[in-house]
């Protein structure tokens, strides 16, 4: 067995945490207070190489590990939480259209997507489809070389400024063998957009898209027609392991944070440290976050091994985000007041992270995952 990163991760690794350090966390407060996101910021990731990791080499991807993707998340989250879903949503985009775009989709879609040029969201959620999401009401209808959309997309992550989602949409008869993906740009005629006023994740701008009769070309159908609900299937399970790692990133930031802080303030005499109340909390929390981490690598050491993951995907997502949340707020305590202020990045990241125990899969459908995995689909309560 093998625990530790490559040199080529650990170089990654350290890079990206002194970025993470230096450029996004003295930032990460302005845009949770409304400031306008730079799109400049999106083509310095491109720069990096950070949105083309899932992307071919031969379109200006990377071409990287799911491992370095985890990497990426973990480490650009403790700069700045929301960061990690530039790289969820690059990823999940590259891989779709890399194993069902046509070629010449690809040639068109991919360098865009690696240099930033083109910012993709995830249109699977409805507004009456959460985690039942097979049940989607969306609507495509082919009429000769287009499609036409109709339908309501909700709580969309990058919903208030990507600039083409990978839409999914019925086209055939109720449940998972009905559905199918499309490429859409979010330019066309006939959407709209609405952005929630959410109490965490804001730079994401999650919301709602509109399709009245929206019309793309056949050729930007991804896969064939009734297959679409597999490959977001696909997806989710290497995306859960990068938003447990998002998570963890963001947690293990504020310990350091707060180991620093606790060495320093002064309580009857000596420093918080001294006081096992104190270290004691610290070591707790980073044992569990070390064991959700691990959970989360092994999940993606699984996915570039070809092997079977959907398991440890779902334990990942439950249980990353949940320790992390209560590390966070762990941090927050000992803080005291100074932790519940907004001139501490503490109370901004546990919003942030709360939103992640219910994107992607809530808690309980990560168990119930884990329990069908277990057990066998038979067993399932709900089939």
């Amino acid at each position: 067995m093998e625990f530790g990163f490559s040199d080529e991760q650990l170089l990654l690794q350290k890079t990206l945490r002194q970025y993470a350090k230096s450029e996004l966390l003295p930032n990460y407060h302005r845009w949770d207070r409304g400031e306008k996101f730079p799109r400049e910021k999106i083509l310095e990731l491109g720069q990096l190489g950070i949105l083309g990791l899932r992307a071919p080499e031969r379109f200006g991807g990377q071409d990287a590990s799911f491992v370095a993707g985890g990497i990426a998340s973990e480490e650009l989250s403790r700069g700045d939480f929301n960061y990690s879903q530039f790289i969820q949503l690059s990823a999940i985009a590259a891989e779709l259209l890399r194993e069902n775009a046509s070629p010449e989709v690809q040639a068109e879609w991919l360098p865009r997507l690696a240099s930033g040029e083109a910012l993709f969201a995830f249109a699977l959620t409805e507004p009456a489809v959460g985690s039942d999401a097979a049940n989607l009401t969306t609507r495509a209808v082919k009429q000769g070389d287009e499609y036409v959309i109709t339908g309501e997309k909700a709580s969309i992550t990058l919903g208030g400024f990507a600039d083409v989602a990978i839409v999914f949409a019925r086209t055939g008869e109720a449940g998972a063998r009905g559905i199918s993906a499309f490429l859409v740009p979010l330019d066309r005629p006939g959407i709209t957009r609405q952005v929630y006023q959410s109490p965490g994740e804001r730079l994401s701008a999650r919301g709602s898209l509109f399709f009245d009769g929206t019309r793309i070309p056949a050729r930007f159908r991804l896969g064939e027609e009734r297959e679409g609900f597999h490959s977001a299937m696909v997806s989710f399970d290497f995306n859960r392991a990068f938003i447990a790692l998002a998570c963890v990133g963001a947690a293990l930031q504020s310990l350091d944070e707060t180991v620093e802080y606790t060495k320093t303030r002064q309580a009857f005499g000596r420093p918080l440290a001294k006081f096992e109340g104190v270290s004691f909390q610290v070591a707790e929390q980073l044992t569990v976050l070390e064991g959700a981490r691990l959970i989360a690598y092994k999940c993606l050491w699984l996915k570039d091994q070809g092997l079977p993951h959907t398991k440890e995907s779902a334990m990942s997502k439950w249980l990353g985000p949940k320790v992390s949340v209560e590390a966070i707020h762990a941090c927050i305590l000992l803080h005291g007041h100074y932790g519940y202020n907004q001139e501490s990045p503490l109370e901004q990241r546990l919003r942030d992270v709360i939103g992640l125990e219910i994107g992607d899969g809530t808690p309980e459908i990560m168990k119930g995952i884990v329990a069908r995995e277990v057990y066998g689909r038979e067993y399932m309560s709900y089939r």
